[in-house]
C-alpha cells in the first residue's frame, strides 16, 4: 500500500477531486497548509505598508492506495493540478505498513 502526499494550489482542488473520483478514488483527507519552495512568497500591500508572506497557502491531499493504482494516481493528480507555473506544487509517495479500519478492525488493502 502507498500513501500520496500532494501538495496543490487552492483552486485546483475540485479539479483533482473530480479527476480522482472519476478514476474510482473514493476517499481522500484535505488539508489547508502553508509553506514554500522555490516560490519564496511574494510581497503585499496593506493599509499602505508593504510586507513579505514567506509562506503561500497551499491543499495537501492525502490517499491511501493499493501499490497498483500508484501511476495511475500520480498522473491523475499532475494532469489536474498542473498549470505550467512555479508554485504548482509537490507528490510525495511513502510506503505503508499497514492500513485497519478502526470500525470493523479490517486491515491491509480491506481496510482501504
Amino acid at each position: 500500500m502507498k500513501k500520496v502526499e500532494a501538495i496543490i494550489r487552492h483552486f485546483k482542488l475540485d479539479d483533482v477531486k473530480q479527476a480522482l473520483t472519476e478514476r474510482g478514488i473514493s476517499g481522500m483527507t484535505v488539508s489547508e497548509v502553508r509553506g514554500f519552495g522555490r516560490q519564496k512568497g511574494h510581497t503585499e500591500m496593506y493599509r499602505g505598508t508593504e510586507y513579505e508572506v514567506d509562506f503561500v497557502p497551499k491543499i495537501k491531499i492525502e490517499i491511501v492506495i493499493p501499490d497498483s493504482k500508484l501511476q495511475m494516481v500520480l498522473d491523475t493528480i499532475m494532469g489536474a493540478a498542473q498549470t505550467g507555473q512555479v508554485g504548482d506544487g509537490k507528490m510525495f509517495v511513502h510506503d505503508l505498513a499497514d492500513v485497519i479500519r478502526i470500525r470493523t478492525g479490517e486491515s491491509g488493502a480491506d481496510a482501504i
